[in-house]
């Protein structure tokens, strides 16, 4: 890593974090920020992950009262979401980079908009509330059965690639009957650490990181999530929101026409 590339990297993390301590998102400014300097893409997304579980884990943390409330789905949903990234950091890593590097913008395409949609599909499933409706045990073991295989197969997303798993696992839940949106977001973290723990610990085992750009990133994403928030509520979860929409999808167009 040059010495210029150094406070680039690092202040795509510091922005990373700061999206993330209020609207999510960090992975679709890191990602991209690593690809344009030229590191394969396969090692990027490594990277990213290996450097922002920190973060995740941070997250998880200041959601732990939350959690409390969450125990039966922490132990219903950890196992396949851990089993789950496992399977997707194996098959980031059987993919060839070229073939990866094609479907990359993509990707970051399909992360952003459900980025973009996430919210607003939040609320409408809040509203519905389908567990509330719900009378027989056998319908309640089929929705507790669904959540199981689309958590599963969420997680082997967020192994893979993993921006905007979050959204999905939030819609999941909705779709599932939880509406504090707050003991939501803290189960979700949970098992965000979950996928993300097994798929660093696989990744940092197969010595794909770049750890000159990893360490960097880490302070980064630690500074702009506690420095960060402060200036991110500042601005507005909208404009926040908006940002990394535009960021998104600029990215993502770029790197169609990058060659």
């Amino acid at each position: 890593m040059s010495l210029w590339q150094a406070p680039l990297v690092f202040l795509a993390a510091f922005v990373a974090g700061m999206m993330n301590s209020v609207a999510g998102g960090g992975t679709l400014v890191t990602f991209p920020t690593l690809v344009w300097m030229g590191i394969d893409p396969i090692r990027a997304n490594v990277t990213c992950t290996v450097a922002l579980w920190p973060g995740s884990l941070g997250a998880m943390v200041g959601f732990r009262r939350e959690l409390g409330d969450s125990r039966g789905w922490m132990f219903l949903l950890g196992a396949p979401s851990a089993v789950g990234g496992l399977i997707g950091a194996r098959l980031l890593l059987l993919t060839p980079s070229p073939l990866f590097a094609s479907i990359v913008p993509y990707l970051i395409l399909f992360a952003t908009v459900l980025f973009a949609v996430g919210e607003p599909l939040m609320r409408r499933l809040r509203a519905k509330n389908p567990v509330g409706q719900i009378r027989s045990r056998r319908q309640e073991r089929i929705w507790w059965f669904g959540a199981i295989v689309f958590q599963f197969f969420v997680a082997i997303y967020g192994g893979y690639f993993g921006a905007g798993m979050g959204f999905l696992m939030l819609a999941a839940l909705g779709l599932m009957g939880m509406t504090d949106i707050h003991q939501m977001n803290g189960l979700k973290n949970f098992l965000v650490v979950c996928i993300n723990l097994v798929a660093a610990v696989y990744f940092i085992v197969s010595g794909r990181v770049e750890w000159a750009y990893a360490l960097v990133m880490v302070v980064g994403a630690i500074a702009g999530g506690y420095g960060g928030a402060g200036l991110a509520r500042k601005l507005g979860r909208s404009f926040v929101r908006i940002a990394v929409i535009v960021i998104g999808f600029g990215m993502a167009v770029s790197l169609l026409f990058r060659d």
